[in-house]
């Protein structure tokens, strides 16, 4: 049998007064669908309404209504404004809630000149609230959580460590020592703090998305999706959520639960720039053909592009134009085109003619994957002449930079492992990689830049 949907109106506009425990059925009715969040958007509108009429103590009551029900919405910042508002020990924890999603959210944030501290105002407002009489115990795990993400660590540990035996059916302790794990490096150990903390509350939307996340790292894909798909039931649903769901829609070649998740995202901050062009990425997706034929085809053509090029007999003049040029594989002389050959010094119809001999034979011909936009891995050589320096950044590996999820990914798909591997590539053909959009080109080449290297041909 259907449960009834909470009456959210009843909840919090026929009351005056909001307390603790009217959050947790708040959070059941978000969970029981997407009506239920039209519903609340606008009850919303009705409170903003209200404040205008109110006597200033019930202002400060709808303010806390208003600030609790944005955040869960994820209109964070907006729910900051009406919690500095309010009054009492609820807003002071829901202040300080607000403050943290804000402050470890900044990799996902956009440029807009904010430089607020946002997790010392998390740890001031934690204080009020436990000064000012909230559930003690939750309000220490909350600044556990401020210290780790600070950098505090032998803090966070402290109070842990004091709460060890009291907080022992805390799903909230399991999920603080679950990141202290992680920081550690000690991703088995975290899971299963986290998966504890999940046993005991199933909406603990934070552990569902490490979780989430850890499988994500380890190519466990369905169970990773499991995960994300769970935290969008219990808002307030992080940008972390929308793009790496997104993204594994994507490798999974769901591209309309992708595209959805992206316009949400862009719904949700149209400010976010990066949302929108991963919008325009999917929504393309959505049109292209996949061919299974293509990657066998590519698959079994890889030893051939692979051989040597002094596997053959050219004459010398062919041989050392090829060398100057860094031709080194059959695969390399289909990513130039005959003109390119041309253009280089001693490099005439005679040798071009010795080199499609050689192509046709093998059923390939110069420039093929410039024309027909195929991709094929190669091996990383060495560039000559480099300082013992040069090499050693050339030879770090591809994580360095740093990438987004779907451009890491990207990078795994194609085997690009190093730097070097990286740079041997050029824009166009990262571009014929799926799911490589103009986004993640982007990304790659200010990463990059930022080691002084660019692709090949850039």
């Amino acid at each position: 049998m259907t449960e009834p949907l909470i009456d959210l109106r009843a909840l919090l506009v026929e009351r005056e007064d909001f307390e603790g425990g009217m959050v947790s059925r708040l959070r059941e009715a978000l969970a029981q669908g997407g009506g239920q969040v039209r519903n609340l958007k606008e009850i919303t509108d009705t409170l903003q309404k209200r404040i205008a009429v109110a006597a200033p103590p019930v202002q400060k009551k709808i303010h806390l209504k208003l600030g609790i029900a944005f955040y869960f919405l994820g209109h964070i910042r907006t729910g900051v404004e009406h919690l500095n508002k309010a009054e009492g020990p609820l807003a002071a924890f829901y202040l300080g809630q607000a403050h943290t999603y804000l402050g470890q959210a900044k990799p996902f944030a956009d440029d807009d000149g904010d430089t607020t501290d946002h997790l010392d105002l998390a740890a001031k407002a934690f204080d009020r609230a436990e000064k000012s009489g909230y559930a003690a115990q939750q309000v220490q795990l909350q600044k556990a959580g401020v210290l780790r993400l600070q950098g505090h660590i032998g803090e966070a540990k402290a109070i842990l460590t004091k709460l060890k035996d009291a907080a022992a059916h805390n799903a909230e302790y399991y999920f603080q020592e679950g990141g202290l794990a992680e920081l550690e490096g000690d991703a088995i150990r975290a899971a299963k703090f986290y998966m504890r903390a999940v046993e005991l509350e199933p909406r603990h939307s934070g552990a569902l998305f490490r979780l989430a996340f850890l499988n994500d790292l380890r190519g466990n894909d369905q169970e990773a999706i499991g995960f994300y798909e769970r935290c969008l039931k219990y808002p307030p649903i992080g940008k972390g959520v929308l793009y790496n769901l997104g993204v594994l829609y994507e490798d999974n070649e769901q591209f309309d639960k992708a595209t959805d998740c992206y316009r949400r995202l862009h719904k949700a901050d149209p400010r976010d720039e990066r949302a929108k062009l991963f919008v325009k990425d999917a929504e393309a997706s959505l049109t292209m053909n996949y061919s299974p034929e293509d990657e066998q085809f590519s698959a079994q053509s890889k030893q051939v592009m692979e051989i040597p090029i002094g596997d053959f007999e050219l004459s010398v003049r062919s041989r050392n134009c090829l060398k100057r040029m860094n031709i080194r594989t059959l695969g390399d002389l289909t990513r130039v085109s005959e003109s390119q050959l041309l253009a280089s010094k001693n490099f005439g119809e005679t040798s071009l003619e010795e080199i499609k001999i050689i192509m046709n034979a093998k059923q390939l011909r110069v420039g093929q994957s410039l024309d027909l936009g195929q991709q094929y891995e190669f091996r990383y050589r060495p560039q000559q002449n480099l300082s013992p320096e040069e090499q050693a950044t050339l030879n770090r590996p591809v994580t360095d930079l740093n990438l987004s999820v779907r451009a890491r990914k990207c990078m795994n798909r194609l085997n690009i492992t190093t730097l070097g591997e990286l740079v041997q590539r050029t824009a166009d053909e990262l571009l014929e990689a799926k799911n490589f959009g103009q986004t993640s080109l982007t990304e790659v080449r200010e990463r990059l830049t930022q080691q002084n290297l660019k692709l090949r041909g850039d």
